[in-house]
């Protein structure tokens, strides 16, 4: 049985735990406030975006010089992994992780025998995990989320474009958390580029639904749209990575300040017990002491 002096230390170990971690639960209820508005605001002006622009693809015929759309042969890719700076969020990063090594393995298998499938991070967190597995990586952006802003997420999305219309990936994967509530992050993987074309069918039925007047013409409202389309795109993985961060490590941080609980009920039963026996020790050996003298 461990001494009194053992239990009170531990005792004062976990309080100051709990202390921490209820901290911390505050601070990411704080965050993902914020958070949680950014990305509820720039839902409805992604899908708007999106549907305006299916549109034009829809009723244009110049989809074929679209830089962004062209299909080829699959020998390089590039996987992009959104993950998080710091740490203690649950399983938020290693369900990333996770995916990401699912989709490589089941998806570009050959490619990554022969060594052409990279990875661009942005998260620390994600960085490290696949510098540990020797992995490729080909850019990393690991200060995006202090301070994040639709700047610094641009400089990202515009190297991955980049890197595809000079031909350096021929296909670019994004594997991110989406934000449901605070309890609930769904891991999506999207294919960012090339742009799927969409079938026959849907096409036909977005270009009856919306006609627009161009000015000044549509070629040059598809070269300015596009870009900015994916950029928006790219910049909405990245919010719903953050509120599903700070989501996460709110709901574990809830569960780390509830087991300290339960484990400082658990500790003051072993220290009052402990007590109890010395205290019984004390007074059995007082008695013994007493009868001892009295028969001496």
């Amino acid at each position: 049985m461990p001494s009194l002096k053992e239990v009170r230390n531990r005792i004062n170990s976990v309080r100051s735990t709990q202390q921490i971690t209820k901290a911390m639960k505050m601070v990411a209820a704080a965050k993902l406030r914020k958070a949680q508005d950014n990305i509820l605001q720039m839902r409805p002006y992604s899908e708007r975006l999106q549907g305006i622009l299916s549109n034009l693809i829809a009723n244009t015929e110049e989809q074929a010089v679209n830089p962004f759309a062209e299909e080829r042969p699959i020998q390089n890719v590039l996987v992009v992994v959104v993950t998080s700076d710091r740490g203690l969020c649950g399983g938020f990063n290693a369900n990333i992780v996770k995916a990401v090594n699912s989709l490589v393995e089941n998806k570009y298998s050959e490619q990554q025998r022969k060594g052409q499938v990279t990875y661009l991070c942005v998260g620390r967190k994600g960085r490290d995990a696949f510098k540990r597995r020797n992995a490729k990586i080909n850019e990393e952006f690991t200060e995006i989320f202090h301070g994040l802003s639709f700047a610094k997420v641009r400089q990202a999305a515009e190297f991955v474009m980049q890197g595809f219309v000079d031909k350096h990936f021929d296909v670019v994967e994004v594997v991110y958390n989406e934000f449901k509530n605070v309890a609930t992050q769904i891991v999506r993987t999207s294919q960012f580029l090339p742009l799927a074309a969409a079938p026959t069918q849907a096409k036909q039925q977005v270009a009856n639904n919306t006609d627009y007047l161009y000015e000044p013409n549509r070629a040059e409202i598809m070269a300015d749209l596009l870009p900015k389309s994916l950029k928006i795109q790219f910049y909405k993985a990245v919010l719903e990575s953050n509120a599903s961060e700070q989501g996460a490590r709110m709901t574990a941080m809830d569960k780390a300040t509830e087991n300290a609980g339960e484990l400082l009920k658990e500790l003051r039963l072993t220290y009052n017990r402990t007590r109890q026996a010395a205290i019984t020790k004390e007074i059995l050996e007082i008695v013994g002491g007493a009868e001892a003298l009295s028969n001496g």
